[in-house]
């Protein structure tokens, strides 16, 4: 590999910002690591808190770190007790290291694991050339599949998640949020047959990305009466199912009001503050079902997204919308910023 050092985007002091500098390579593997040449990263949410420095990023993230995840490259090295992957392979990754020991991790549910670990925010992440990460983790693609696919299927992953919490086909979907893991999950909802799909938006670039994405109908709370509208389109039913994505507790009293008696509802939005409801008549009264959603199934949910796109069932190029240069992250960072962009991918290496 020639250069004993790297490019990194490093979160390398307790204040607003990011740097792009020089660091050392990770070139001592553990038996069970794999080294990965990076080719494509994206930008996630997670990222731009960091950036910002927000009060979660001040109470989780400990400096210097290199940030970031959503990842997708070529395996070049391989620790001694590596099988799953060889050099040479083009491989992605989940962002939770589960630690395979705890009583989530022997009953089917790493990514719930109690003893999680995060790339890029409690170790150091994939935003620089090269990456050492766990061989658990690490997710061997279809070679069909572009470099800037991959590297979202992170956060595609939390949209099958959501969606997949039960069957939606042939059924009336509400999907409040229409960020970039809100979009997917109504172009999901679209491949795998829900009769209508509606959202709820008041960003007017994102309102644009999901029409785009073919929404059936984005709803801006601010301009029109939620409840009057969907019941119009549902025939006075209401919505089959609920999917939150905003993390915003008016698009969940929405969105609990219009789901119709014996529905369901999945959470993966994330509330900056606690929420109170009337559990009663909201929830118990009216029969329905609601699901926490936090990460990916490991990889239970790795292997639906495969065939999506594999068959190109869903077109990620609907969601991605700004490439840049890895020198020009920045860029990207302040798009996110002003909520102008969908996903941001940024060219690692050629």
């Amino acid at each position: 590999m020639g250069t004993r050092t790297m490019r990194a985007i490093v979160k390398d002091s307790p204040s607003y910002g990011l740097t792009l500098k020089k660091v050392s390579l990770p070139v001592s593997l553990a038996p069970d690591e794999v080294l990965i040449k990076l080719k494509v990263v994206s930008i996630c949410g997670t990222d731009l808190h960091i950036y910002e420095w927000n009060n979660w990023a001040k109470n989780r993230i400990k400096p210097p770190l290199i940030i970031g995840h959503e990842i997708a490259g070529e395996v070049v090295a391989i620790g001694e007790n590596v099988k799953k992957v060889k050099v040479g392979d083009y491989v992605s990754a989940d962002s939770h290291i589960p630690c395979q020991v705890c009583y989530q991790c022997h009953t089917g549910r790493m990514h719930v694991c109690k003893n999680t670990k995060i790339i890029g925010v409690d170790t150091d992440g994939g935003f620089a050339e090269y990456v050492k990460l766990p061989e658990i983790v690490v997710w061997k693609n279809d070679p069909s599949i572009p470099p800037e696919f991959a590297s979202v299927q992170e956060p595609f992953g939390n949209a099958i998640h959501t969606v997949f919490a039960e069957d939606v086909s042939a059924k009336s979907v509400l999907i409040t949020g229409m960020g970039p893991i809100g979009v997917m999950a109504a172009m999901i909802c679209k491949a795998i047959g829900s009769s209508v799909v509606i959202a709820t938006e008041v960003n007017p670039y994102r309102i644009e990305l999901a029409k785009k994405a073919g929404v059936d109908y984005v709803i801006n709370p601010k301009e029109e009466d939620v409840h009057a509208k969907i019941m119009k389109i549902t025939d006075g039913r209401g919505v089959d199912a609920f999917l939150e994505m905003a993390g915003n507790k008016n698009a969940l009293y929405d969105g609990l009001k219009v789901l119709t008696n014996g529905g369901h509802a999945a959470l993966l939005g994330v509330f900056s503050d606690d929420v109170e409801l009337n559990v009663n008549d909201l929830i118990v009264f009216k029969g329905i079902r609601v699901y926490g959603i936090t990460g990916r199934r490991m990889f239970e949910t790795w292997e639906i997204g495969n065939q999506l796109l594999k068959n190109k069932l869903v077109d990620l190029s609907k969601v991605i919308t700004h490439v840049f240069d890895f020198e020009d992250w920045e860029k990207g960072m302040k798009l996110m910023e002003k909520a102008e962009s969908g996903k941001v991918i940024l060219r690692v290496n050629d």
